[in-house]
């Protein structure tokens, strides 16, 4: 009697192809929703960071009864080390306030240019210099990166996500004081004062309370997100320089028709400007390039066109280049970027919120407007601490 051979059993090619095939689709269908999960965790992180800022801005406010200035500083900053730095230990960064606040020993091999006899004084030098060698200037807080910023350090300085509002206004929405820093003292003129285009939470040489926020913390916003530049001429990140507040029409038109800065994105691919732009990058300043430093194109935001929109900085008959300017907020989360309320609520503000009329002309005793209701919508009418608005941001 014959023995009867066994029968194996196994995949034929067939079969083997087909679940490969279905693992193919299966981790096709997969991945998306591992990168978006992974989108929303680091979405919920930038929250948090936000969170930790608005708890920093109250503990601040709790300690002096009043918020930090959006520009201060010794006579070498010429009134421009922002609000970041003042809440530094009240966001559990005493070790970074304290190396800041105290002279600095230059080490040896050093060149330091901002040193005066090897020794770099208390608060640090000028903010454009010893960026490589300052060790605060170069020191990243975890607190003010956003993770879904792939953004690098450019110049030296440690860079920032978020940035401090100064309102609805365009033109001389730097200005609380005019002042000449090469005299000693400084001295103080009123010629360039616009109180009434000061709109925002924060002001330059100012520090408002919460008492002056009359539209109430809840309705008007202090910061928001700012992405850094990536050096693509990408739209979000990308801020266009002073050439471009007369090119797109004289000196006056953005500031008559903010709207029109739309002309400057590219139309094949509008994420991005126009090819040859001029953007402003000169020595590490670009869109969130210093964390320390409160120039408006690097750690400033306005409530005017809706996140995700395009920038430039301003430009005066006097070669200032910071007194008058759009700074959009912007984040790389998908359709929009966090907003930090003064009562110290965060929310996702998205690209398409009420921005009212975006060709209205800014608020500015030069249109004899000042006082007016935020034309640019519930954007620009959170952007106001005093306006008396009725809208408000659900």
């Amino acid at each position: 009697m014959n023995a009867q051979v066994p029968v194996r059993r196994a995949f034929t090619l067939v079969e083997l192809l087909v679940v490969i095939a279905i693992i193919g689709v299966m981790v096709g269908l997969l991945l998306p929703a591992v990168q978006a999960a992974r989108e929303a965790a680091r979405r919920m992180s930038c929250g948090n960071n936000f969170k930790q800022i608005g708890l920093g801005l109250h503990n601040y406010h709790a300690a002096y009864n009043k918020l930090p200035s959006g520009g201060h500083g010794t006579r070498q900053h010429v009134g421009r080390l922002n609000c970041f730095v003042g809440i530094l230990p009240f966001i559990e960064q005493q070790a970074l306030w304290e190396q800041m606040s105290s002279p600095m020993q230059v080490p040896p091999g050093v060149t330091a240019t901002g040193a005066f006899g090897g020794i770099w004084p208390a608060m640090g030098p000028a903010l454009h210099l010893d960026l490589s060698s300052y060790t605060p200037w170069r020191t990243q807080v975890g607190t003010y990166r956003c993770p879904s910023d792939p953004g690098q350090a450019s110049g030296g300085a440690a860079v920032i996500n978020y940035g401090y509002s100064i309102g609805d206004a365009i033109k001389r929405n730097f200005y609380n004081t005019h002042t000449n820093w090469n005299t000693s003292p400084p001295s103080v003129g009123n010629a360039f004062i616009d109180k009434g285009a000061l709109r925002g939470v924060f002001a330059r040489q100012a520090f408002n309370g919460f008492r002056d926020i009359l539209d109430g913390t809840s309705n008007s916003i202090a910061m928001a997100e700012i992405a850094t530049y990536l050096g693509d001429l990408g739209v979000v990140g990308g801020v266009l320089s002073q050439t471009h507040w007369t090119a797109v029409g004289g000196a006056d038109t953005v500031g008559m028709n903010p709207k029109i800065l739309n002309t400057k994105r590219d139309p094949l691919r509008p994420q991005f400007y126009i090819p040859g732009s001029a953007l402003f990058l000169t020595s590490g300043q670009s869109r969130g390039g210093r964390w320390y430093d409160a120039l408006p194109s690097m750690t400033a935001v306005t409530t005017i066109l809706p996140p995700n929109s395009p920038s430039v900085m301003g430009f005066d008959s006097y070669g200032t280049y910071w007194e008058h300017g759009v700074y959009s907020a912007s984040s790389r989360h998908q359709g929009g970027c966090h907003v930090l309320f003064a009562d110290g609520a965060v929310k996702f503000i998205t690209e398409s919120i009420d921005t009212g009329n975006t060709s209205a002309r800014s608020v500015s005793k030069d249109y004899n407007n000042v006082g007016i209701e935020s034309p640019y919508g519930v954007w620009g009418a959170a952007g106001t601490i005093r306006g008396k608005e009725t809208k408000s941001i659900e």
